[in-house]
């Protein structure tokens, strides 16, 4: 890890800079699998499978008897763990649920608001190295309860053409309408397109490497909505002189060990909880079964020592984390200073491998500083929301004049004649 004591404000800027992608090259390879999929549908589905995942199947679609037979698979202490988490994250998101408020703006005129599910969302499972059956449950959770009528599930196959156990059984738990073994770009054309098996969606959620990240954005040149823009995962983390070093320097390896593209930022006040902290780094790094990829992502991150508090919320801010650990005496104090984190965990137990997995709350998080101006995942993702309004006569004719004299002034007569008839 890169090394920072009380660098000057003035470079802050570069420093909160995340590494960049060769985007041209992987655009071009975007736009040729989006064309290969509009061209040969599921056929181009069967060639990618082979090509990327090494694997030749007859089908890519997930059937009763392989879920049913991941079932039997798993042991009955996961599928615990996996309902309590289920439990917590419908808790937790059921209570997004706002009721009808009608408001009447003015006599005779109300207004409101109701909420309709997105009738079909696809859901985007990374397989390979940590197949996230964890995501499953933060994303057909809150679809399931928004209310969506189809909920399609893509995720790549293993070499011998089988999906996760863990990933159909949370699949089924909560409600996924279909699966399929299709992964990576290919997964979020057929999404978009739609194939002779594979249904097209109106949205698209779920994480994924550089290549799903710029296929999600690619389809929404086709009028698919997505999640929001993201990149690798992230933490940032700031201490003072209560901080605990072995925990932090396990919450940065947390995240580390996602890929060698995930980057740990580590923010210390004192200088004996900085120092006791690089060294447990590097000493649990040593332990983990993912360290060569967690020593890639330790390359592209860094330690910085800061003066003050205050100082470090003003660093965090500009770096917009994906996600934010206070080991820090009187966190509550020091709330209304976070102004950009995608979720933010208090004190020295609230790891951050809570929010991934169980506590309820979402991990589908905004990342490569888009917590500036995006939200995680929430109940709202899988909803829109449509306005009302009824005007009674005594409504129009209250409210009559305002609109004539602002429609003459755009110019918009037409507008105007629509009030002026019914008044007359």
């Amino acid at each position: 890890m890169k090394i920072y004591r009380y660098p000057s404000k003035n470079n802050w800027q570069e420093m909160v800079e995340r590494p960049v992608f060769k985007r041209e090259e992987i655009s071009e390879t975007i736009a040729a699998i989006f064309n290969e999929v509009t061209e040969k549908k599921d056929q181009a589905l069967f060639s990618f499978n082979e090509k990327f995942d090494g694997v030749r199947l007859e089908s890519i679609t997930v059937t009763e008897a392989e879920i049913k037979k991941a079932e039997d698979i798993i042991s009955e202490e996961l599928k615990q763990a996996i309902r309590q988490a289920k439990e917590n994250i419908s808790k937790f998101h059921a209570a997004q649920q706002s009721a009808i408020e009608k408001i009447e703006t003015t006599a005779g005129v109300t207004c409101w608001r109701e909420t309709r599910a997105i009738e079909k969302v696809g859901i985007y499972i990374p397989g390979g190295t940590a197949p996230l059956f964890s995501t499953v449950l933060m994303l057909a959770i809150p679809a399931q309860l928004a209310g969506c009528k189809e909920i399609i599930l893509c995720t790549p196959p293993d070499k011998d053409g089988n999906v996760h156990p863990a990933i159909l059984y949370a699949a089924r738990l909560c409600g996924v309408s279909r699966l399929f073994k299709v992964g990576g770009a290919q997964a979020i054309a057929a999404m978009t397109l739609g194939t002779e098996s594979i249904p097209q969606v109106y949205k698209i959620f779920g994480p994924g490497n550089q290549f799903v990240v710029a296929a999600k954005e690619y389809a929404q040149r086709y009028g698919v909505a997505i999640d929001m823009p993201a990149g690798p995962s992230e933490v940032l983390v700031i201490a003072d002189q209560q901080a605990v070093p072995a925990f932090c320097a396990a919450d940065l390896l947390s995240q580390a060990e996602h890929g060698s593209d995930s980057q740990v930022v580590f923010i210390a006040t004192d200088l004996t909880v900085f120092s006791e902290t690089i060294a447990a780094v590097e000493e649990q790094v040593l332990q983990l079964p993912r360290n060569e990829l967690a020593k890639n992502a330790l390359e592209n991150s860094y330690c910085i020592l800061l003066n003050t508090i205050e100082e470090a919320f003003e660093f965090s801010n500009l770096y917009a984390p994906e996600h934010l650990i206070l080991a820090i005496d009187n966190f509550e104090k020091y709330l209304p200073f976070i102004q950009n984190a995608g979720s933010v965990f208090l004190g020295n137990y609230s790891c951050e491998s809570a929010g991934d997995y169980a506590s309820g709350t979402n991990h589908t998080l905004p990342t490569n500083g888009f917590a500036k101006n995006y939200s995680g995942v929430s109940l709202d993702s899988f909803v829109k929301k449509i306005t009302f309004q009824h005007l009674s006569k005594e409504g129009l004719e209250n409210l009559g004049n305002t609109i004539e004299i602002m429609a003459e002034e755009e110019g918009l007569f037409a507008h105007k004649n629509a009030v002026t008839i019914r008044l007359k």
